[in-house]
Protein backbone atom coordinates (compact mmCIF):
# COMPACT_ATOMS: atom_id res chain seq x y z
CA UNK A 1 0.00 0.00 0.00
CA UNK A 2 1.37 3.39 -1.01
CA UNK A 3 1.84 5.95 1.78
CA UNK A 4 0.96 8.82 -0.55
CA UNK A 5 -2.29 9.90 -2.15
CA UNK A 6 -2.14 11.25 -5.71
CA UNK A 7 -4.68 13.06 -7.87
CA UNK A 8 -5.91 10.84 -10.71
CA UNK A 9 -4.79 12.60 -13.95
CA UNK A 10 -8.35 12.59 -15.37
CA UNK A 11 -9.67 14.42 -12.24
CA UNK A 12 -6.95 17.11 -12.08
CA UNK A 13 -9.32 19.90 -13.27
CA UNK A 14 -11.62 19.31 -10.26
CA UNK A 15 -8.75 19.88 -7.84
CA UNK A 16 -7.80 23.22 -9.43
CA UNK A 17 -11.20 24.77 -8.59
CA UNK A 18 -11.26 27.07 -5.53
CA UNK A 19 -12.59 25.23 -2.43
CA UNK A 20 -14.11 28.40 -1.02
CA UNK A 21 -14.56 32.07 -1.84
CA UNK A 22 -11.98 33.38 -4.30
CA UNK A 23 -10.78 36.94 -3.82
CA UNK A 24 -9.22 37.71 -7.21
CA UNK A 25 -6.61 40.40 -7.66
CA UNK A 26 -3.15 41.48 -6.57
CA UNK A 27 -1.72 40.61 -3.16
CA UNK A 28 -2.45 44.13 -1.93
CA UNK A 29 -6.07 44.03 -3.15
CA UNK A 30 -6.86 40.57 -1.84
CA UNK A 31 -5.43 41.13 1.64
CA UNK A 32 -7.72 44.19 2.04
CA UNK A 33 -10.73 42.03 1.06
CA UNK A 34 -9.69 39.33 3.52
CA UNK A 35 -9.39 41.89 6.34
CA UNK A 36 -12.91 43.15 5.52
CA UNK A 37 -14.32 39.60 5.59
CA UNK A 38 -12.75 38.86 8.99
CA UNK A 39 -13.98 42.19 10.41
CA UNK A 40 -17.52 41.20 9.31
CA UNK A 41 -17.25 37.88 11.20
CA UNK A 42 -15.97 39.69 14.29
CA UNK A 43 -18.84 42.19 14.08
CA UNK A 44 -21.27 39.25 14.07
CA UNK A 45 -19.74 37.99 17.32
CA UNK A 46 -17.63 35.10 16.00
CA UNK A 47 -14.19 34.18 17.23
CA UNK A 48 -11.83 33.73 14.29
CA UNK A 49 -9.02 31.23 13.83
CA UNK A 50 -6.90 31.33 10.68
CA UNK A 51 -5.02 28.48 8.98
CA UNK A 52 -2.70 29.27 6.08
CA UNK A 53 -1.37 27.03 3.33
CA UNK A 54 1.30 28.59 1.15
CA UNK A 55 4.27 30.90 1.46
CA UNK A 56 2.90 34.08 -0.13
CA UNK A 57 -0.33 33.91 1.89
CA UNK A 58 1.71 33.30 5.05
CA UNK A 59 4.02 36.26 4.28
CA UNK A 60 1.07 38.57 3.67
CA UNK A 61 -0.76 37.57 6.87
CA UNK A 62 2.40 37.84 9.00
CA UNK A 63 2.96 41.33 7.56
CA UNK A 64 -0.53 42.51 8.57
CA UNK A 65 -0.84 43.72 12.17
CA UNK A 66 -4.59 43.11 11.95
CA UNK A 67 -4.45 39.54 10.56
CA UNK A 68 -1.38 38.21 12.38
CA UNK A 69 -3.05 37.59 15.81
CA UNK A 70 -5.66 35.26 14.24
CA UNK A 71 -3.07 32.82 12.83
CA UNK A 72 -3.14 29.30 14.31
CA UNK A 73 -1.15 27.38 11.70
CA UNK A 74 1.00 28.14 8.66
CA UNK A 75 1.99 25.42 6.21
CA UNK A 76 4.88 26.45 3.96
CA UNK A 77 7.56 24.90 1.77
CA UNK A 78 9.64 28.08 1.41
CA UNK A 79 9.24 27.99 -2.36
CA UNK A 80 6.98 29.94 -4.66
CA UNK A 81 6.82 29.04 -8.33
CA UNK A 82 10.08 27.14 -7.82
CA UNK A 83 11.88 30.14 -6.28
CA UNK A 84 13.16 30.03 -2.71
CA UNK A 85 11.27 32.24 -0.26
CA UNK A 86 12.19 32.97 3.36
CA UNK A 87 9.48 33.16 5.99
CA UNK A 88 10.46 35.55 8.80
CA UNK A 89 9.67 33.68 11.98
CA UNK A 90 10.85 35.84 14.92
CA UNK A 91 9.35 34.34 18.11
CA UNK A 92 5.86 34.13 16.68
CA UNK A 93 5.36 30.35 16.53
CA UNK A 94 5.15 28.15 19.62
CA UNK A 95 6.07 25.10 17.60
CA UNK A 96 7.93 24.48 14.33
CA UNK A 97 7.56 21.06 12.72
CA UNK A 98 9.44 19.84 9.67
CA UNK A 99 7.67 17.39 7.39
CA UNK A 100 8.11 15.73 4.02
CA UNK A 101 5.20 15.66 1.60
CA UNK A 102 5.33 14.51 -2.03
CA UNK A 103 4.92 16.99 -4.89
CA UNK A 104 1.39 16.82 -6.26
CA UNK A 105 0.29 14.50 -3.47
CA UNK A 106 -0.57 13.98 0.18
CA UNK A 107 1.44 11.82 2.56
CA UNK A 108 -1.10 9.66 4.43
CA UNK A 109 0.40 10.47 7.84
CA UNK A 110 -0.34 14.17 7.27
CA UNK A 111 -3.95 13.48 8.36
CA UNK A 112 -2.88 12.40 11.86
CA UNK A 113 -0.18 15.07 12.05
CA UNK A 114 -2.56 17.91 11.14
CA UNK A 115 -5.19 16.51 13.49
CA UNK A 116 -2.67 16.64 16.35
CA UNK A 117 -1.47 20.16 15.42
CA UNK A 118 -5.03 21.55 15.27
CA UNK A 119 -5.96 19.92 18.61
CA UNK A 120 -2.76 21.19 20.29
CA UNK A 121 -3.94 24.83 20.04
CA UNK A 122 -0.28 25.85 19.68
CA UNK A 123 0.57 28.45 17.05
CA UNK A 124 2.47 26.21 14.65
CA UNK A 125 4.63 26.52 11.56
CA UNK A 126 4.62 23.31 9.52
CA UNK A 127 7.58 23.43 7.16
CA UNK A 128 7.57 21.03 4.24
CA UNK A 129 11.30 20.50 3.78
CA UNK A 130 11.00 18.02 0.88
CA UNK A 131 8.19 18.18 -1.65
CA UNK A 132 5.37 20.71 -1.57
CA UNK A 133 2.53 21.87 0.66
CA UNK A 134 -0.26 22.70 -1.83
CA UNK A 135 -2.54 19.69 -1.31
CA UNK A 136 -2.18 19.69 2.49
CA UNK A 137 -5.15 22.05 2.46
CA UNK A 138 -7.33 18.90 2.10
CA UNK A 139 -6.26 17.00 5.25
CA UNK A 140 -6.18 20.35 7.10
CA UNK A 141 -9.84 21.12 6.31
CA UNK A 142 -11.01 17.71 7.58
CA UNK A 143 -8.87 18.02 10.74
CA UNK A 144 -10.58 21.17 11.99
CA UNK A 145 -13.26 20.69 14.67
CA UNK A 146 -16.43 22.66 14.06
CA UNK A 147 -17.73 25.08 16.68
CA UNK A 148 -20.80 27.32 16.29
CA UNK A 149 -19.11 30.38 17.88
CA UNK A 150 -15.89 30.02 15.90
CA UNK A 151 -15.07 30.78 12.28
CA UNK A 152 -12.23 28.50 11.24
CA UNK A 153 -10.89 30.01 8.05
CA UNK A 154 -8.36 28.30 5.79
CA UNK A 155 -6.60 30.54 3.27
CA UNK A 156 -4.44 29.53 0.34
CA UNK A 157 -3.14 31.18 -2.79
CA UNK A 158 -4.96 30.50 -6.05
CA UNK A 159 -2.64 30.50 -9.04
CA UNK A 160 -4.22 31.53 -12.33
CA UNK A 161 -5.68 28.48 -14.10
CA UNK A 162 -6.06 28.74 -17.86
CA UNK A 163 -6.14 25.09 -18.88
CA UNK A 164 -9.27 24.23 -16.89
CA UNK A 165 -12.83 24.08 -18.23
CA UNK A 166 -13.12 27.69 -17.17
CA UNK A 167 -10.35 30.18 -16.53
CA UNK A 168 -9.72 31.00 -12.85
CA UNK A 169 -7.98 34.29 -11.98
CA UNK A 170 -5.12 34.59 -9.52
CA UNK A 171 -5.98 35.47 -5.96
CA UNK A 172 -6.54 34.10 -2.47
CA UNK A 173 -9.14 31.52 -1.47
CA UNK A 174 -10.96 31.67 1.86
CA UNK A 175 -12.47 28.39 3.01
CA UNK A 176 -15.02 28.85 5.80
CA UNK A 177 -14.70 25.36 7.28
CA UNK A 178 -18.13 23.83 7.84
CA UNK A 179 -19.73 20.40 7.51
CA UNK A 180 -20.57 20.87 3.82
CA UNK A 181 -16.98 21.79 2.90
CA UNK A 182 -15.61 18.87 4.94
CA UNK A 183 -17.90 16.49 2.99
CA UNK A 184 -16.67 17.94 -0.32
CA UNK A 185 -13.06 17.49 0.80
CA UNK A 186 -13.79 13.90 1.92
CA UNK A 187 -15.06 13.22 -1.61
CA UNK A 188 -11.89 14.71 -3.11
CA UNK A 189 -9.69 12.62 -0.82
CA UNK A 190 -11.76 9.56 -1.76
CA UNK A 191 -10.98 10.19 -5.46
CA UNK A 192 -7.24 10.14 -4.81
CA UNK A 193 -5.26 6.96 -5.30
Amino acid sequence: MNDNLKIPPNERHKFSQPLGKLYAGTREETIIEVEKAIKEYLKKGFEVSVYLVGDIVTQDFLASNFLKPFISLCIVDEKTQRNHIKIEIEDFFEEIIEFENPEGGIKKESFTLLDAIVKSNKRTLLKVIVGEEDLLVLPLVVSIDLNDNMKNLVFYGQPPVTDSRKTIPEGIVMVDVEKRIQKVVDRFVGMMM
